[in-house]
């Protein structure tokens, strides 16, 4: 049932919306409305790796990363449910002296952070990953606070606490207009009705474009396809192998119950909002096993799927409130490493929202940015 009017209405129930809606509601904020188009979760959320790192070579996403770290270690106790955490840790795998310099500089930064991040040689790296060949490779970068976890168990947890606080959350139900008079937010339209409120928050993920247009904002989230297969088990696989990463190819696999979860980038792929499956990627990425961890090979595959990324033209995340329209605030565009950060972002839409200040400064996050400072770089992505 959808209700009549909301202090606040979220659109968007992945692991940003639900987030966003349990650190409201756990700071008091009454009439909390989320608002998702299908399932909870069932967007870039549910098609996700898992993966969760503090490894980035920008400080503010080192901050952001290693913010959600806390809660994600935390998560039990609240919001309270099982996301199935392994902190193996994350190992990038490096071919050219110039990924080393780039790392090196990264590691640097994560350490004056308080992460314990460090270079290893390339024995080392094969120690942590028994499946990889050498073959090319001169140093690794390994987190070990990294590793990754279930993203549907943890949109469960935040949606189910922010339930009991008093948030409604309400699905199949899709956003088709927003109305304001003047600067300011007047209601929300939906398929199955309006709802009044003054402050809407787009955690629309790869939908976040169209969403914004309806009151002027321009948000440059473009959406993208990528695919994950997972293997078939794979006797003798070390269960505490950690998020693999050649840096070179984007190739990466970590464990999945027997086997092995894997995926990569296609340069070939075309932005859109296809999510068929495809085989047109997987001779690159039979390539890159060849080369980086032959073994792999003799692994059938058991399943797979296909997801979005949101992508901006930096790479990095749009987080902020627009300045034409009041009360507009948007979380969206992480570019692959939206999952990893939804704990602290659920702490920063909560504050901008009650008007106070975040943990840390994302004004450089503000979608105006390409407008005035430009792009933010952002080396660690895959």
């Amino acid at each position: 049932m959808l209700p009549d009017k909301a202090g606040v209405v979220i659109v968007g129930g992945g692991v940003m919306g639900t987030s966003i809606a349990f650190h409201l509601a756990e700071a008091g904020v009454t009439d909390v409305l989320l608002l998702e188009q299908n399932e909870l979760g069932s967007g870039s959320t549910s098609k996700a790796a898992g993966g969760i790192r503090a490894n980035f070579s920008d400080e503010l996403n080192i901050a952001l990363g290693a913010r959600s770290l806390e809660a994600f270690a935390r998560f039990g106790e609240r919001p309270g449910q099982e996301i199935d955490l392994h902190r193996v840790g994350y190992l990038f795998l490096l071919s050219t002296a110039e990924q080393v310099e780039l790392f090196e500089e990264s590691t640097r930064l994560q350490n004056a952070a308080g992460q314990p991040t460090r270079m290893l040689d390339v024995a080392e790296a094969v120690r942590l990953a028994p499946v990889l060949s050498p073959d090319g490779l001169v140093a690794a970068c390994f987190s070990p606070n990294d590793g990754h976890c279930t993203p549907e168990s943890v949109v469960l947890g935040y949606a189910t606490a922010a339930r009991k606080l008093g948030a409604k959350l309400v699905t199949n139900c899709e956003v088709t207009g927003i109305d304001a008079v003047g600067n300011e937010i007047r209601a929300v339209r939906t398929t199955r009705g309006t709802v009044a409120t003054s402050t809407v928050i787009c955690a629309a993920g790869a939908w976040s474009a169209p969403l914004a247009a309806m009151v002027g904002v321009d948000l440059p989230v473009t959406p993208l396809r990528r695919q994950i297969v997972v293997t078939e088990a794979i006797p003798g696989l070390p269960r505490d192998m950690p998020m693999t990463i050649d840096f070179s190819s984007t190739f990466y696999f970590h464990g999945e119950g027997p086997g092995l979860l894997v995926g990569m980038s296609d340069p070939e792929e075309e932005p859109g909002f296809l999510l068929n499956r495809s085989d047109s990627w997987l001779p690159r990425l039979t390539a890159a096993m060849e080369q980086r961890a032959p073994s792999l090979l003799d692994a059938g595959l058991a399943s797979g799927w296909a997801g979005l990324y949101e992508n901006t033209p930096d790479h990095n995340a749009l987080i902020g409130e627009a300045t034409t329209v009041s009360r507009f605030l948007y979380a969206t565009g992480f570019s692959g490493h939206g999952f990893l950060q939804g704990p602290a972002i659920g702490e920063i839409l909560r504050d901008l929202y009650l008007t106070r200040r975040p943990f840390v400064d994302i004004s450089p996050l503000d979608a105006n940015r390409f407008q005035t400072s430009g792009l933010r770089a952002e080396q660690n992505i895959v």
